[in-house]
């Protein structure tokens, strides 16, 4: 019997989202650590990091293509086998990516392979694992605790991987990486079952449940507005450190930004994921998006100085991943839980097709207008934009056609 029939909170639940949540910080530590392989991959290989760095692009990019793909798969034949095959092989990448020697070895191993088996391990199926396992009026604050890992990993696995690299070398760190993944298989076996085991919800077919969101006008602005998500979350983890090398701040201080996001982070989204839970979701949203216009606005109006730039990642870190714990719950509570890993995948991808758009952009236009100046624009009009979507959403469940005809 699922727990999530129940109103309380038990050891079971809790343990279930102790162990999903270590599956997103082996998973989203080791995606969050590449940036520190790049430098060294790309001496070994005697490239730019221009090689690497599109390896990288291509792992996002297929990583928020493929999280609606792997979430039917593990709607249909359960969560569990979908963590371990993935976690399995995203080992196996890791392995492939400390043995590569050819380039095209690079973007199939980091590119393609972790980033399919990554969709696996993190948001969409996990999400899904934990929806059906606690009580519905406290899926929003678990959602924000799992989804905080994600920093967990980065403050926690980034440093490790720096002291190995640097002790060992990194073929070294990659096969240290690889055989911590493989713990997300026991953890898996923990973590089985579908959503169509506990879900309440009327019969419904998967072709039903993607016609009856297609249908939902607040579904489109959802996606969109993890699209903007995705074009902030991106534009400022892969440009802000080179915004300001170009504005002569010290050499410390990039480090320093993306560390205080980081532990923001973790702070903002379980607050965000409790606060979801008493609130309205959609005006939450509408409110961080709003916050994150005008945290960029200021930032970019005030002199900039390393106490600004401090002040700005504190703040900003707040509400970096503030929107995955109040969409995902969102999803769920308007469509229920049967089909979410599903639904959830269909709005990461679009979370996905933002930070691709805004990592190019941000790159784009710097060569060609040689400042940031107007992507930080477009940043501040999308932020804006989505806060203004997502308030005519009606947060209502809607029932299946099958429901709807019994009444």
């Amino acid at each position: 019997m699922s727990e999530a029939t129940k109103d309380k909170i038990t050891w079971r639940v809790l343990f279930i989202v102790f162990c999903s949540s270590m599956v997103i910080l082996l998973s989203m530590g080791t995606r969050q650590s590449f940036g520190l392989f790049q430098t060294p991959i790309s001496e070994a290989f005697g490239i730019g990091i221009v090689a690497f760095s599109l390896s990288l692009a291509l792992q996002n990019l297929i990583w928020g293509i493929s999280q609606p793909i792997i979430g039917a798969i593990a709607d249909k034949f359960g969560s569990g086998r979908v963590i371990a095959v993935a976690g399995a092989f995203q080992s196996l990448g890791l392995l492939w990516l400390a043995y590569a020697d050819q380039i095209w070895e690079l973007h199939a191993s980091a590119g393609i392979l972790i980033g399919i088996t990554g969709a696996g391990t993190t948001w969409a199926v996990l999400m899904s694992v934990i929806a059906r396992n606690v009580p519905p009026n406290r899926r929003s604050l678990f959602f924000g605790i799992a989804s905080g890992t994600g920093t967990g990993g980065q403050i926690l696995l980034a440093p490790l991987n720096q002291f190995t690299i640097n002790t060992y070398g990194w073929q070294e760190a990659l096969l240290i990486l690889a055989v911590m993944l493989l713990l997300t298989i026991p953890l898996a076996y923990i973590l089985r079952g579908k959503n169509s085991d506990v879900a309440k919800e009327h019969a419904e077919t998967l072709r039903q449940a993607l016609n009856r969101a297609r249908k939902h006008s607040g579904y489109l602005l959802l996606s969109t507005g993890f699209f903007v998500c995705g074009f902030h979350v991106m534009f400022i983890m892969a440009h802000l450190p080179t915004y300001l090398q170009n504005q002569n701040m010290p050499d410390w201080l990039p480090g320093v930004a993306i560390s205080m996001i980081g532990i923001t982070n973790l702070l903002g989204t379980i607050l965000a994921g409790y606060l979801g839970d008493k609130y309205s979701k959609k005006y939450l949203l509408s409110a961080i998006y709003f916050l994150r216009a005008l945290v960029i606005t200021v930032f970019i109006i005030v002199p900039l100085t390393s106490t600004s730039v401090l002040v700005f990642c504190f703040f900003i870190g707040f509400l970096w991943l503030a929107t995955v714990p109040l969409t995902n719950a969102l999803v769920g509570q308007i469509f229920g839980i049967r089909y979410l890993a599903t639904l959830s995948g269909i709005v990461f991808c679009a979370h996905q097709l933002g930070a691709f758009a805004s990592v190019w952009m941000g790159g784009y236009l710097f060569d060609t207008l040689g400042s940031y100046d107007l992507v930080w624009q477009i940043a501040i009009a999308l932020g804006i934009l989505a806060a203004l979507i997502h308030l005519p959403i009606n947060e209502s469940e809607t029932l299946p056609a099958s429901a709807t005809a019994a009444k």
